[in-house]
């Protein structure tokens, strides 16, 4: 479910805004993705398993914040993200 050091790393690669970008919107929304998307297992074998699913929820609503705010500032880049990271809007 957390991420592995060099996952995250190569993430942030992959995601960065320049040298020393850790923070931006597009990281952060990339490795909430990661997360979000790691936890679709753990689902199918814990069903009942209701306090991760209200983190889950909370990490989607955080995503779909940070998603906003891209497309309020630059429409393309959120764009370019959007088919970056596979999701549907």
């Amino acid at each position: 479910m957390t991420l592995v050091k060099d996952d995250k790393k190569k993430i942030i690669d992959d995601f960065k805004a320049h040298s020393r970008d850790t923070g931006s919107a597009e990281v952060q929304i990339a490795l909430l993705t990661e997360r979000i998307n790691g936890l679709g297992g753990h689902f199918k074998s814990h069903k009942k398993d209701f306090h991760s699913r209200r983190g889950l929820l909370a990490m989607v609503g955080r995503r779909r914040r940070l998603l906003t705010y891209i497309k309020k500032k630059d429409a393309k880049k959120y764009e370019q993200l959007l088919d970056k990271l596979g999701l549907r809007k």
